[in-house]
């Protein structure tokens, strides 16, 4: 069994007046590449700022390589690569020296990677990083993320600066790089055709607390949409249920994740007036986040 490099049991985390995190469980393994998904105020950037250490939970239990966020060893911090959702770069530095900054609390710091990506993005490395445009300071806060090889790399919506080029150059050094390390990658986005490039599974969250975790490929084959008559529907049982909504007074439809004995089920549908549609990602979003 592969060892979790993140583990959150039952966490809470409140704003004054606001419930962010509502008893929160996620786990991610070692060598999985994870796309958090939901929708602005489920709690994702909240979560992942727990997660560091960042921000501290009420209740609950949080491990980070087997730490705990507030006492993080220093050979856990090297393991760690963070791209926050607003870039926190020391803008009054070149982005050489804040580069040679960081290396000191790195011993496997990559500096060819670095070379190679800061050529291959056109960032000026004399120019001070106040005066650079936005994208390219989310490239560099990208580049210091992956200049260490981290066995954990924690991305916080780390494309939305980027241009569609840019996102796919970024997209394709993740894949090409982190999957060749097995580095395990919690990656959270809005942008779902940039998730399905890269997600090997997906979590979505919702209301403080994550509704469903599974890999990519079961969502895309097992997941079914049902439509058909409120009273027949409201005798149908499914293993995982995602949503069950009443579209009117004659209308329902199900959103389920289906197992071999719920499709033999939804074949007996077929014949009374009962729809079933296999579900994008989109689709997805949209009916459970």
């Amino acid at each position: 069994m592969n060892q979790l490099l993140l583990e959150i049991k039952s966490a809470y985390k409140n704003f004054p007046g606001k419930p962010v995190l509502n008893g929160v469980d996620f786990s991610v393994a070692s060598g999985q590449i994870v796309g958090l998904l939901g929708r602005n105020g489920a709690g994702k950037t909240t979560l992942l700022e727990c997660a560091l250490g960042l921000r501290e939970i009420e209740y609950g239990e949080i491990r980070v390589c087997g730490d705990p966020p507030n006492a993080l060893s220093e050979t856990t911090r090297a393991r760690i690569g963070y791209v926050p959702q607003q870039t926190d770069l020391f803008e009054w530095l070149t982005a050489e020296q804040m580069l040679a900054y960081f290396k000191a609390f790195y011993p496997r710091w990559n500096d060819a990677k670095v070379g190679a990506l800061m050529q291959r993005w056109s960032i000026p490395p004399n120019r001070m990083i106040g005066k650079l445009s936005g994208g390219e300071k989310q490239r560099l806060a990208i580049i210091r993320a992956l200049a260490h090889d981290p066995d954990l790399l924690i991305l916080d919506e780390p494309v939305a600066g980027l241009d569609p080029a840019g996102r796919r150059e970024f997209l394709r050094e993740l894949v090409e790089r982190t999957i060749e390390r097995e580095t395990t990658v919690v990656f959270s986005t809005h942008i779902l055709s940039d998730l399905e490039r890269v997600a090997i599974d997906v979590a979505f969250m919702k209301d403080g607390q994550i509704t469903l975790q599974r890999p990519l490929d079961q969502l895309s084959e097992r997941v079914r949409r049902i439509v058909g008559p409120t009273d027949l529907l409201a005798r149908l049982r499914f293993g995982h249920e995602l949503a069950r909504i009443n579209d009117g007074a004659s209308n329902a439809r199900i959103v389920a994740l289906c197992d071999d004995q719920d499709e033999l089920q939804l074949q007996s549908l077929k014949t009374q007036g009962v729809s079933i549609e296999a579900v994008t990602l989109e689709d997805l979003f949209m009916e459970v986040a």
